[in-house]
C-alpha cells in the first residue's frame, strides 16, 4: 500500500543538535546534486517484472509541479502498442509541505504507451488516514489510453514481454513513441508491450486520450490491492 509522505515532514534544526544552518543547506544542496548527477549517470534498474530502466533525462516532469502525494496504479493486464521508458526528476513547489528530505525533487521512471489498454484498473491515493480509489476497466471493456507518459519510482509486474526492444537508444531518437528524453541518455524502447500484475507507485502522469469504462470513485480505508 503507498502512503503519502507526512505533510508535516520539517526541515527545521533541534535545538541543541550543534548543526549550524547553512550545514544543513548545504547538505540538502548536496543531495540535490547527488539526484540530479544519478539521472544522468545511473546505467539501469531492475525492476521485479524483470523491466531494465535507465535513468536519464527526461521531458514529463518539467511539464508541471507534482503535488509530492504518491498514488498507486494496479491493472491485471497492461497491453501497449509503441512503448519507451526513461528517466525523469520530478519537482515540487518551493517550499512543498510534502518535500521531507527530498529537496523538493523525486527521481523516477517515466513509461510511454503511444496505444494502449488496461485491464480491471484501480487508482489510489492516501490523503491522510483515508483513501480515494478509482476503479474502471471491468466488465470487458478495458480502459484505453492514447500518449500515456506515467513517472513512477516503482514498477513491479508477474510477466512482462515486449516486441522488438531496443536497449540503449538515446532517448532523443525515440521513433515509436511521441514523447521523448534528452540527447545523449540511456532509454529503451519497444513496438509493443504486455505486462500481467501490474504494479506502480507514482508521482504523475499525463494522457492525450484516457477512457474509463464502469467508471467509479469513493473513499475508504482501504487502496488498491497489491
Amino acid at each position: 500500500m503507498a502512503s503519502s509522505p507526512d505533510a508535516s515532514a520539517s526541515n527545521s534544526i533541534p535545538e541543541g543538535s550543534g548543526i549550524s544552518e547553512d550545514s544543513q543547506r548545504s547538505g540538502r544542496r548536496g543531495r540535490v546534486r547527488l539526484r540530479r548527477a544519478a539521472v544522468m549517470a545511473v546505467p539501469a534498474t531492475v525492476l521485479t517484472a524483470g523491466l531494465m530502466i535507465a535513468t536519464a533525462q527526461g521531458a514529463l516532469g518539467v511539464q508541471f509541479a507534482i503535488s509530492g502525494m504518491p498514488f498507486v496504479v494496479t491493472a491485471d493486464k497492461l497491453e501497449g502498442e509503441g512503448f519507451a521508458q526513461f528517466g525523469s526528476l520530478d519537482h515540487m513547489i518551493e517550499n512543498s509541505p510534502n518535500e521531507g528530505d527530498t529537496g523538493g525533487q523525486v527521481l523516477v521512471v517515466t513509461s510511454v504507451v503511444k496505444d494502449g489498454k488496461l485491464t480491471n484498473l484501480c487508482q489510489s491515493v492516501d490523503l491522510g488516514g483515508i483513501k480515494l480509489v478509482l476503479t474502471a476497466g471491468g466488465k470487458g471493456t478495458p480502459v484505453s489510453v492514447k500518449n500515456l507518459a506515467i513517472d513512477s519510482d516503482e514498477i513491479t509486474g508477474g510477466n512482462a514481454t515486449f516486441n522488438n526492444i531496443e536497449i540503449g537508444r538515446d532517448s532523443s531518437t525515440f521513433d515509436k513513441v511521441p514523447i521523448k528524453g534528452s540527447p545523449g541518455v540511456y532509454g529503451q524502447q519497444a513496438d509493443s508491450v504486455v505486462i500481467t500484475d501490474l504494479y506502480q507507485h507514482n508521482y504523475a502522469a499525463t494522457a492525450a486520450v484516457f477512457k474509463l469504462p464502469n467508471l467509479h470513485m469513493s473513499f475508504g480505508d482501504k487502496g488498491c490491492p497489491q
